[in-house]
């Protein structure tokens, strides 16, 4: 049977059971062939083998016969040979090594084109082994008189280089002289081979170098040649040389001025030259850019580089759109400014109906904004977002809510613009957007009143956006006050505290609302009723907070409880309500540059748990900073625990109200909900664990000038007092002997103190007198405490406490900083 028929038999089979059926009867066939030794068919199965192998079936079982054919002497049978070894054979197969022999006499055989078969099958699957006992004859091939031996030569010298570079230096001299051929073949095969040498081994690059002029000469020669029509394609001289060419003088002039000033003329040349209406010349012209950008090249051959790319971007091909877009995302960052022209068509490439080109688009785009163009991209961008398509829109507000923060001109800008990205895209807007919108209007003292106006036309317009309406009903919250008074908005509308909460229930109750959205409101109407001052107002508010204490959601019903709990004691309710401070950052030094400001902020922080301000100056997070272990070698108590135990789950100071002195069903649900005035927030602050340790710093030391008596702590009944003195002869080192009172009904129980310092603060604790605090005053709980200020009058002395005990079995714990004495 003959292979054309064995095609016909198998396109005919209407199962895959028919097609195994006949490709098994054809094996069998091919196998009784084989021992018959019927070698006038020999090379006729082994056409057929290669077929059933491209088929997918198992033909091992007659690679022997692939050596018998090329042992042959007819080119017939050899060219079947070689191709079935190159096929059904790879390099790790060891029956490779008997055709070794095979190859090197014809290699010398004097018929060309039996050298070329075997010349291309060393190229194809050489082992390491064959290429190094062929790599003479492929070396002495490199110089035949015939240019199709010279030419496969070259691509088999290839293979050979990549098994064994060791013997490159060796092929280098003849590589040279390859450039002088006036063969194209051989001219192409030789640069190629000169470009996997450069790749290679850097050290080619500098003895390629002097070639470079020679290069030149041959690529103008391409570029100014007439019409040839042996080498012509649609119009073009040879652009596969030229591209190789292109490639080759990209390696060879990269670092190198001297060599890219020779490169400079003709690279202009084929920029300007080359016909860019056909896929042939924007391939070379791509090649041409690619070197252009590579070598150290003139500013202006750069610029005309970036044009041409220009002129790919309006190009009705989406694949040569692609790649100009994707060039110029690689040259932007060492042209910005000639890529800046082009802004307009790579805007417009954002409306294009290919996802590919939208998102390369975008990408660049990104890489264009800088301080001086801010505006006009940005609203470009906006523009886009509101008709742009659902799954490329998170994309896209994420980088122009990245870029507005990087570059705006001013806040207010910054506000609007994120405002405007929110109220479009709000379902598609990161969270840490939200965060640094927070950031940021806390931080601006200017941009309260002007911020909440924005952020309430916002929410009346559409608040089914949820980042837009988190961030709303958050400003809502701090600044409502400010809102209905005017102060300092720009007056565009009229806002009465009516309005206000008709909008905040209208979130509410709104079945769309998620309930982390209905946690934001129900958060904003209690602290807004700290602020505003219509009684009937502030009723309507507590209604609608006591009306989810019954919600399904926990955290919703647990928030409702609390704030309900928290009206019974008035006195310390508009402090626990109290706006957020200001965020003051402090100034940079006269030979440092100003830091970016902190791009993020714990989420939990907007759900209203409001941190009070210190008269240390300094946050949690400024403090704990800069904390250093002690050095004393002391043993810890057993009472101590880490620093991730101290600051476990806190990102913000946890409110509790002090228990009344008769409360109303004290002892259930709802007195435990009365002693929260918040809920815990997750966010957990990370820093550094100090050594907590536990020396007796009572060892009889004489110690000078006392100091008044003062309170450094008082909240829910727990009083800490700090009796401090100091010591005349060493005034870095301070005593502490702290005293804690318990003046509410309860005693405290499993009590315990732990201590945060700074880095140039040393401290040793000892073990307090007891664990239980008593109740009423009863009785009182001792501790000493030893400071050590390493740069004393220098810096003043700080320290953050955290708290912990027990009330009628429940977990209790606060946070604070203690405020020393002027002069301690």
């Amino acid at each position: 049977m003959r292979l054309r028929d064995l095609i016909k038999q198998v396109r005919s089979c209407k199962t895959a059971a028919e097609e195994r059926e006949v490709i098994s009867k054809e094996s069998a066939n091919i196998r009784s062939s084989f021992k018959a030794e019927e070698n006038e068919y020999r090379h006729r199965n082994v056409a057929k083998l290669l077929y059933i192998h491209m088929l997918g079936y198992s033909t091992a079982w007659g690679q022997m016969e692939c050596i018998k054919l090329i042992a042959s002497n007819f080119y017939s049978d050899k060219r079947i040979g070689y191709l079935a070894l190159m096929i059904l054979l790879d390099e790790k197969q060891e029956v490779l090594t008997l055709v070794t022999n095979h190859m090197k006499n014809d290699l010398n055989h004097p018929g060309q084109f039996i050298v070329g078969l075997a010349l291309c099958a060393v190229g194809n699957i050489s082992s390491s082994g064959i290429a190094r006992d062929l790599a003479p004859e492929v070396k002495k091939l490199l110089g035949s008189s015939n240019p199709y031996i010279r030419k496969k030569a070259a691509l088999c010298a290839i293979r050979v280089l990549r098994k064994c570079p060791d013997l490159m230096e060796n092929f280098v001299p003849r590589i040279r002289a390859l450039l002088s051929e006036r063969n194209h073949g051989v001219l192409l095969t030789g640069i190629t081979l000169m470009v996997e040498l450069c790749k290679t081994d850097s050290v080619n690059i500098e003895f390629f170098r002097r070639l470079v002029p020679t290069l030149v000469r041959t690529l103008k020669s391409l570029v100014t040649s007439g019409y040839a029509p042996e080498y012509d394609v649609s119009g073009v001289t040879d652009p596969f040389l030229q591209v190789k060419i292109l490639q080759l003088l990209r390696l060879l002039g990269k670092g190198d001025q001297e060599a890219s000033d020779i490169m400079n003329d003709i690279l202009a040349s084929v920029a300007t030259n080359t016909d860019h209406s056909r896929n042939v010349g924007n391939a070379i012209l791509y090649e041409c850019v690619q070197t252009v950008m590579a070598i150290e090249a003139e500013s202006g051959l750069r610029v005309l580089a970036v044009n041409v790319l220009g002129r790919f971007l309006s190009n009705k091909d989406n694949n040569i759109r692609y790649v100009a877009l994707n060039t110029l995302s690689k040259v932007v960052s060492l042209d910005a400014e000639a890529v800046q022209r082009h802004r307009n068509t790579i805007v417009d490439c954002l409306k294009d109906t290919d996802v590919s080109i939208r998102k390369r688009a975008l990408d660049l785009i990104y890489a264009l904004v800088n301080e001086s163009n801010i505006k006009v991209l940005a609203g470009e961008l906006l523009n886009y977002l509101s008709g742009s398509s659902i799954d490329f829109r998170q994309d896209l507000a994420t980088k122009l809510c990245n870029v507005t923060e990087k570059y705006s001109p001013n806040k207010r800008w910054h506000v609007d613009t994120i405002v405007k990205v929110m109220s479009v895209a709000g379902q598609h807007v990161d969270d840490e957007v939200a965060n640094n919108l927070v950031t940021l209007v806390a931080s601006s003292a200017e941009l309260h009143s002007y911020a909440v106006q924005k952020l309430y036309i916002a929410l009346t317009t559409d608040f089914q956006q949820k980042v837009l309406a988190q961030v709303g009903c958050w400003c809502i919250g701090e600044f409502g006050d400010l809102l209905v008074s005017g102060t300092g908005t720009e007056q565009e509308i009229t806002v009465t505290e009516n309005d206000v909460v008709e909008l905040l229930e209208k979130i509410l109750k709104s079945p769309l609302t998620p309930s982390v959205t209905k946690a934001y409101v129900v958060t904003a109407l209690m602290k807004l009723t700290s602020r505003f001052r219509d009684g009937s107002i502030v009723g309507r508010m507590r209604e609608l907070i006591a009306s989810n204490r019954t919600n399904m959601d926990v955290e919703l019903q647990q928030r409702a409880n609390e704030y309900t709990n928290l009206f019974q004691w008035e006195n310390i309710r508009i402090k626990v309500l109290d706006r957020i401070p200001v965020v003051e950052r402090p100034a940079p030094s006269s030979n440092e540059s100003p830091k970016p400001q902190p791009k993020q902020v714990a989420a939990p922080n907007l759900l209203g748990v409001s941190t009070p301000s210190t008269g240390g100056g300094l946050s949690l997070d400024d403090l704990l900073g800069g904390m250093s272990t002690p050095s004393m070698p002391t043993t810890a108590p057993t009472n101590m625990a880490s620093l991730d135990d101290l600051l476990g789950g806190i990102s913000s100071p946890m409110t509790h109200a002090p228990a009344p002195t008769a409360p109303s069903g004290g002892e259930g649900l709802e007195f435990l909900l009365g002693l929260g005035g918040s809920a815990p927030t997750p966010a957990a602050v990370t820093a550094p664990a100090p050594t907590m340790t536990a020396p007796s710093v009572s060892g009889g030391r004489p110690l000078d000038g006392p100091l008044p008596t003062f309170t450094a702590f008082e909240k829910n009944g727990l009083r800490v007092l700090f009796d401090v003195a100091k010591q005349a002869a060493n005034p870095s080192n301070t005593l502490v002997n702290i005293t804690y009172v318990n003046s509410s009904p309860s005693p405290f129980n499993g009590f315990d103190l732990k201590v945060a310092v700074p880095k140039y603060v040393k401290f040793q604790l000892a073990p307090a007198s007891g664990n239980v605090i008593p109740p009423s005053n009863s009785g009182r709980v001792t501790q000493q405490l030893k400071l050590i200020n390493t740069l004393q009058g220098e810096k003043p002395l700080l320290l953050k406490v955290k708290i912990d005990y027990q009330v009628d079995g429940f977990p209790a714990s606060e946070l604070s900083d203690v405020t020393f004495p002027q002069g301690v």
